[in-house]
């Protein structure tokens, strides 16, 4: 076992002989193990992948699918994006050495883009700080170093650029993962992912909440995921990195994010399920042929019975009824989980607007909650009254994933929702608003920002984050 040498320009391991075998045969022999399964995205051009960096014996074979999807594929270059464990900072830390070591050997530095990426992106720099023992510590972080053995194995030959991310917020996170796409090109790069799940928990609550997080990386729902872990519904201690690594891929092309497999501590030979640690792997991909993500579009049916449902949901709630609808057996479409919009109008006027951006419940029952709160809690308008009830009209705009916008080109009108983010204000407009208003994209980038109660021209500020996404809208006369 090896540590860190400070004065010299090779990160030796130091995880070596704890997370993994420090015999090189021993280790050899045990990825080999890990990553011959047969790949199953052949005919993906793979672009980036997310994996667990526990010891071996616990998370080894989750990672092991990931990177048997990489096997013998050529990359001139892999970027690794790890959290730090051991050390706090506020920056994303870029390795100044010349190699990464493991007890399979070393593997370069690439230099030339590490310098190039702190030049381009002012969060980053060239820094020890997560990559060495912070002063007094035995160990050096080991998340970012674990990964090496395996990249080694499955592809021989490559150029590293090590990240550990001090800071791991949306902002940061977008931003990372933006400069990296702008970066790599079209150049043969491999972006990679450490992360962990939920720690600690027994082994059914972790289940829960790390389904839940492995949901959104299955629908590449960078934004959400980032939402739920602000929140504390989920937990990844690389939700940084996974962020930036999808942000990164989705700008280079990837379309489809593959799952893999999901395992916690509890389901190891020596793993308690009192207290466990949950484990993903996941591949970001470009799909084979000229496939495309299709969004959530309800037939004529579904839209009927999502209109009455909020109608019968706002009658019920402002007459002081039940609302049976409610108990009836639901079609499985209607419990996938979305995010929502219900708008209510009288005559032309608003009357109420209220949903979520975060698909936390189910289709049905986010319609309904989010009819009754247009209707009762939006803070611009009195609840309505009974009186009303046969006047009101219902929008209902079902939302996509939030996608950061790089370059505001890329705005439709008519097409596009934004929302904007920026300290503690945030302010979204659903894409019907644009349109009905006539707005051009400049006007909607100000009014978006307006809506947040920040500058007009907020949305060019580095430290805010703008995002878009399109919408399924139907309504009512």
């Amino acid at each position: 076992m090896g540590t860190f040498n400070s004065g010299g320009k090779i990160r030796k391991p130091s995880s070596a002989g704890l997370f993994y075998p420090a015999d090189p045969d021993s280790l050899r022999n045990l990825v080999e193990s890990f990553t011959g399964n047969p790949p199953q995205l052949k005919d993906r051009d793979v672009i980036g992948i997310i994996v667990p960096h526990a010891g071996y014996q616990y998370s080894g074979p989750v990672a092991g699918l990931a990177y048997g999807e990489i096997r013998d594929r050529e990359f001139e270059r892999v970027i690794v994006i790890s959290p730090s464990h051991r050390e706090a900072f506020n920056t994303v830390s870029i390795f100044p050495g010349d190699y990464y070591e493991s007890p399979l050997g070393r593997v370069r530095i690439d230099s030339e883009f590490c310098g190039r990426l702190e030049k381009h992106c002012d969060i980053t720099e060239s820094s020890y700080k997560g990559h060495s023992p912070s002063q007094g510590a035995e160990f050096g972080e080991h998340a970012l170093e674990v990964q090496i053995p395996f990249l080694q194995q499955a592809l021989g030959e490559f150029s590293l650029v090590p990240l550990v991310m001090g800071r791991q917020d949306f902002n940061a996170s977008a931003r990372l993962g933006s400069a990296l796409s702008e970066l790599s090109g079209d150049s043969k790069t491999l972006i990679v992912a450490s992360s962990d799940l939920s720690h600690f928990h027994d082994y059914e609550t972790a289940k829960s909440m790390d389904l839940t997080l492995v949901d959104a990386i299955a629908q590449m729902d960078y934004f959400s995921l980032s939402s739920l872990i602000q929140v504390g519904e989920v937990e990844a201690c690389g939700g940084g990195p996974i962020i930036a690594a999808m942000v990164a891929a989705e700008k280079m092309g990837a379309e489809e994010s593959r799952v893999l497999d999901y395992k916690n501590s509890g389901d190891t030979e020596s793993g308690s399920k009192d207290r466990v640690v949950g484990y993903t792997s996941a591949v970001l991909a470009r799909p084979s042929g000229n496939s495309e993500q299709t969004e959530f579009q309800p037939n004529i049916e579904e839209q009927a019975f999502l209109l009455s449902l909020a109608r019968l949901s706002v009658e019920a709630a402002v007459k002081g009824i039940e609302n049976t609808m409610l108990k009836e057996e639901m079609p499985s479409r209607m419990q996938e989980k979305k995010a929502v919009f219900v708008t209510l109008t009288e005559e032309s006027r608003l009357r109420g607007c209220i949903g979520s951006i975060i698909p936390q419940d189910r289709l049905f029952k986010a319609v309904a909650d989010s009819a009754v709160n247009a209707a009762l809690h939006d803070p611009r308008f009195e609840p309505v009254r009974e009186e009303e009830l046969p006047f009101l009209s219902f929008e209902i705009s079902v939302l996509s994933r939030f996608r950061k916008v790089s370059d505001v080109g890329e705005i439709v009108i008519g097409k596009h929702g934004l929302l904007i983010e920026s300290g503690f204000s945030k302010g979204l407009l659903l894409p019907q608003v644009a349109e009905s208003h006539s707005w051009d994209v400049p006007t909607f980038l100000e009014q978006t920002c307006i809506k947040a109660s920040l500058p007009r021209n907020a949305w060019k500020d580095p430290s805010a984050d703008l995002l878009c996404f399109t919408a399924s809208v139907f309504g009512s006369e």
